[in-house]
Formats: C-alpha cells, structure tokens, sequence
C-alpha cells in the first residue's frame, strides 16, 4: 500500500466515534479515509471510537488512522488497536524519530508523520528519515496556534511548509501532504490553499468534508498544458541527453521533471496521461 499512500492527492478524516459516517467517507471519492482518534474525538469517546475503528479495520475495510499523540494516555491503546489493520498509521505531533522507528517493533506498518510542531518542523528531515515513514502530513492549525499566526496565512507559514517539502525530499520519502483548509463554504479559499500547497511541492491534501475531495482530486491532476509541456520536452530530446525546447535547453533535471509529470498523470488517471492519446491498436 505504499504506492497508493504515496500518490494519494485527497485523505478525508471522519471522526472515529461517528461509525455511521465510514462507509459515506468511503464512497466519497477520495484516495485514503483517515478515521481519527485524535482532535475529532473526546476524552470521554476515545475508548468507543477505537473499538468502532477497529471493527470497521477487521471488516476488511481500508483506512488510514490518526492515533493520538505519543505522551498521551491513549497512545498505546491505539497502537494495539490498530497495529496491522491500518493501511498507515498518522502520528501527530510527530518530533522525535525515535519514537517512529520504535513503531515497527509493535507491528505498526506505513507511518505518516504529522508535523505540526515547531520542533517537529525543525527536526523534520530526522522524522522524515524514519524507515517506516512513507510521506509527511503538515499540520497547519496546530503549528499556527504554537507560532501564534493565523493558520489561513500562506505567507505565515511559508517557511514551514517548504521545509517539510525540503525535509521529505533530503529523506527520499514521498512529498508532502498539506493540512487542512478550514472554510467549508468557501471553494475559492480551497482553490487558493491547493494552488499554493502545489506551488510549494506538496502533492496532496487532509480534506475535513466530503465536498472538498473532488475539488482537492482535480487540483492534484496534471493539467493539460503541463502534460503537454512534459511530452514536448521529452520529444526534444533526440541524442539521449539534452534538447530544446520552445528556446529552453531542456537537460537531466528538466528531463527527470517531464517524466515525473507524466508518471503522476499515468498514477492518478488524469485525463491527459498520454496513454489516452493512443489509437486502438
């Protein structure tokens, strides 16, 4: 499941005490449901919102869970819990790689970190670099509350979130996923925080409502004119090496950049994979 983790655009977190609420997540159209332990759930729900996690895991259901965070009187007991039944498991406030790599001993699988923390985001290339971690999560409320910003600011939080995206690719991992945007009415707010998630280099989105994964799915889509820029680059280049391209040289590093393009086109289905150019035949 590491590929589809990698290459999920859209996670929708559903409340792990709502269980009416799994199977509607589920049909939403989104890459991964994450089912939350953690900030959707109360101390007095925790206990309830495991077992119906759990249940719904040992169905043969598949889903990311957001545990609580290490120090907290639940973390243990959701390790148990879901310790090969989770696809991954998100562990917030994610600071100490230590910790993440002490995971694997207890049979926990694919992690995401959830970097949320001032010290998590100047530690991240040591928690990114985990073994068991498969790509990051940026954790844009918590951090902004920490910072004492407004979690709605890109510029606020620039820095930050390019060095989960610099940490991520220092450690070889996936990149990153961006937190959540918090306007549910707002599909212009939405709009802005996707372009600007992808403007920076991350590659996906935690989503909070179902009406905010198709928008999240298509904002991750390689559009047409850069699928077009990525196969008329490549087709530049005649001698193996280098090419020009609409009077740009277009050498290793433009060459390795068309091609991811057109992986993540080929990854996600998008319309504009050049395999749906192809003749029958």
């Amino acid at each position: 499941m590491t590929g589809p983790i990698a290459g999920a655009r859209s996670l929708l977190f559903v409340p792990g005490h709502r269980p009416d609420r799994f199977a509607k997540a589920a049909a939403s159209g989104c890459d991964l449901v994450v089912l939350d332990l953690e900030d959707a759930v109360g101390p007095d729900s925790k206990a309830a919102a495991r077992e119906h996690v759990r249940s719904w895991l040992d169905a043969g259901h598949a889903a990311v869970v957001r545990i609580n965070a290490p120090g907290t009187p639940w973390f243990d007991a959701d390790l148990a819990a879901v310790a090969g039944r989770a696809v991954a498991v998100m562990v917030p406030k994610a600071e100490d790689r230590a910790v993440l790599d002490a995971l694997a001993d207890r049979g926990v699988g694919p992690v995401i970190p959830l970097i949320e923390t001032a010290l998590g985001v100047t530690r991240a290339v040591e928690v990114c670099g985990a073994d068991s971690v498969v790509r990051p999560a940026f954790g844009s409320i918590d951090l902004a509350v920490q910072l004492g910003v407004d979690h709605r600011s890109h510029e606020a939080l620039r820095h930050a979130r390019s060095a989960v995206v610099l940490a991520a690719a220092a450690a070889g991992c996936a990149a990153p996923v961006d937190g959540v945007t918090t306007a549910l009415d707002d599909p212009a707010a939405l709009r802005a925080d996707v372009a600007h998630a992808i403007e920076l280099g991350l590659t996906g989105k935690l989503c909070i409502h179902p009406r905010q994964v198709a928008a999240v799915n298509d904002a991750f889509l390689p559009g047409e004119a850069e699928t077009r820029w990525a196969r008329e680059a490549l087709a530049s280049v005649t001698d193996g090496s280098v090419g020009v391209h609409n009077g740009q040289m277009v050498d290793r590093p433009v060459i390795l950049r068309a091609e991811a393009i057109l992986a993540r086109a080929r990854r996600t289905g998008s319309p504009h994979d050049p395999a749906h150019d192809r003749s029958p035949g």
